[in-house]
């Protein structure tokens, strides 16, 4: 079968290759897959940056923003032929570590996880794949294509549970949230707090194509100034920061409100450098009892939530965050330079679950 592939640590070598039909084993899910998301983790690889190999081979397939239509079930299975599935990226490290051996796998302590298209365990972008059915998480039928963003919704429900929790240490109800960037994780999470009943306001640098319109006919605010213009208006109670810009950070932090909550999803860069006045911004942090926390990956508990999130919004809103479809066999070019109206790119691995299948 066909499957995207990549050398980890060598910079643009990826390509479709052949490789084996899926084993299945006891306990496991037969998926044909449907489709794969682009994300920034995926470029990381394929430039080289990130990545880990199965044992004893050099080529990984990647692909872990999964979407797969069950072929085979085990008996007494929960998920029959032909409904949608999505797999869960992390595995728990072997030990396990307390957090791993708890399910809470996306805390692991000792960092010996391993991750679908990631590290060290094929990915999902290939025409079959297999999952352990407890891995596997079910998808609304009526999602369609829209059932490839679980995944990344995941990571924001995480990220919403965090702030929660945090808040939960004293009296906390949030008003005003605002997310720092509009890409598929932002609009996400923005989602999810128009969900919530919140006043949402959403940052980005563009000001034309589809961004400023989806957050919009989300119900949010859309913004393209500063998040220091935007606290002057409505001073927020939670902000999601989701580009990874040093800037951005240190700004939502200094400019939330008393009794905040930052919670930082986006990854920076390293290697470069910032003027902060670091006192004052420790100042603020204890004066207002205000809280920064970071948050990654997901668990099954998250996975759920996201896959509710996504059954309760609008299909057509979800599938205008799809803004490209790359097929397999031309999957190499969706890691090219993107658009400037790109939000998610998807590699499609066969029909559509919303297009009627291939006649046999």
């Amino acid at each position: 079968m066909k499957a995207l592939t990549v050398k980890p640590g060598a910079a643009g070598d990826v390509k479709v290759d052949e490789v084996p039909d899926p084993s299945r084993e006891d306990g496991d899910l037969l998926v044909e897959g449907v489709a794969v998301g682009v994300c920034g983790t995926d470029k990381e690889i394929v430039r080289g940056e990130y990545g880990w190999a199965p044992e004893g081979r050099d080529r990984l397939v990647i692909g872990h923003e999964s979407l797969g239509r069950v072929l085979e079930a085990p008996e007494g299975s929960t998920h029959a032929s032909g409904d949608l599935v999505v797999g869960v990226v992390r595995r728990p490290d072997p030990q396990p570590c307390g957090a791993c051996a708890h399910g809470e796998w996306d805390m692991c302590r000792n960092g010996q996880y391993t991750e679908r298209g990631i590290k060290e365990v094929d990915g999902y972008a290939s025409e079959q794949w297999t999952v352990p059915e407890k891995y596997a998480v079910g998808v609304a039928g009526h999602l369609g294509l829209a059932g490839v963003l679980l995944e990344p919704t995941s990571v924001v429900a995480k990220a919403w549970e965090q702030v929660d929790r945090v808040g939960a240490r004293a009296w906390f109800e949030p008003h005003t949230a605002l997310v720092t960037g509009a890409g598929p994780i932002g609009l996400l999470a923005a989602m999810i707090g128009v969900q919530r009943g919140l006043d949402v306001h959403v940052l980005d640098r563009v000001t034309d194509g589809p961004k400023p319109d989806l957050v919009r006919d989300l119900g949010a605010t859309y913004h393209s100034t500063s998040i220091t213009e935007i606290a002057q208006q409505a001073r927020p109670d939670v902000v999601i920061e989701a580009t990874g810009v040093g800037q951005l950070v240190f700004q939502a932090m200094a400019e939330n409100a008393p009794y905040g909550i930052v919670c930082l999803t986006g990854v920076s860069p390293t290697g470069r450098t910032l003027e902060v006045d670091a006192g004052g911004l420790n100042r603020s942090l204890v004066l207002e009892n205000d809280v920064v926390v970071g948050s990654v990956n997901a668990n099954l508990r998250h996975y759920q939530a996201a896959a509710d999130a996504l059954a309760a919004a609008d299909v057509s809103w979800l599938r205008r965050l799809i803004t490209r479809q790359v097929p397999l066999d031309e999957a190499p070019s969706s890691f090219d330079a993107p658009s400037s109206d790109d939000v998610k790119v998807v590699i499609t691995l066969g029909d559509a679950p919303d297009q009627p299948a291939a006649a046999g």
